[in-house]
């Protein structure tokens, strides 16, 4: 066998090889990301949901002692002195201060409880996120009756290399995304107001780069 067959014999070898470790090198692709539906369908009937990094003001009436200040923590939960990991997360604060009597009955006769938010950040699927070619992308926790040109302020407009009116709004709907085109050039440049529209909660705004 000369050289040259002898490499060409090599080559051959070798291929099937590279490529049986090529296809063992690609990691096999992550499930999609869990859908979370927002519980808002109707911005009227918007009620703000507790989340983690909230803080929460937890009063007991005649019990100074035991009300106070509380951070919700990461897990959606708070530790108060006679409530241990009560969760929080998601719920109103009506409804925590209600699951707050419920616990404190055991140790006080009749408790009133009154809980308020004094931070908000609320839940991920409460929040929109606005990705891409903002000027300074973010997630914001949903206002009532927050519309996109809310969110394009809060976010200091579109950059340079923005290409607003390709921007999609994407939407969780009967458990699935669903996407709507947006007009935000029209709207922030042209002043076209019929170009905004009515957000909800867990809304992801995406902007796109221009072609250029």
């Amino acid at each position: 066998m000369n050289i040259s067959t002898f490499k060409k014999a090599i080559k051959l070898s070798i291929l099937p090889l590279a490529a049986a470790v090529a296809a063992c090198s690609v990691a096999p692709p992550l499930p999609m990301a869990t859908l979370k539906p927002s519980t808002t369908v109707n911005p009227q009937q918007y009620k703000y949901l507790i989340g983690p990094n909230d803080e929460l003001n937890v009063f007991v009436w005649g019990n100074p002692e035991i009300s106070g200040s509380f951070t919700v923590r990461p897990d959606g939960m708070i530790t108060t002195s006679l409530v241990e990991d009560i969760p929080v997360s998601g719920k109103t604060p009506t409804q925590v201060a209600r699951e707050f009597e419920k616990v404190l009955a055991t140790y006080i006769r009749d408790p009133i409880v009154s809980v308020s938010v004094t931070d908000f950040t609320g839940p991920f699927s409460e929040q929109i996120r606005v990705i891409g070619e903002a000027a300074n992308p973010k997630a914001l926790p949903y206002i009532e009756d927050m519309t996109l040109l809310d969110v394009m302020i809060q976010v200091n407009g579109l950059t340079d290399f923005a290409d607003g009116n390709r921007a999609t709004l994407a939407r969780i709907e009967d458990g699935q995304y669903r996407e709507y085109g947006l007009k935000i050039d029209d709207l922030i440049k042209d002043g076209n107001v019929a170009a905004n529209v009515d957000l909800l909660p867990g809304d992801i705004v995406i902007i796109p780069e221009a072609w250029f």
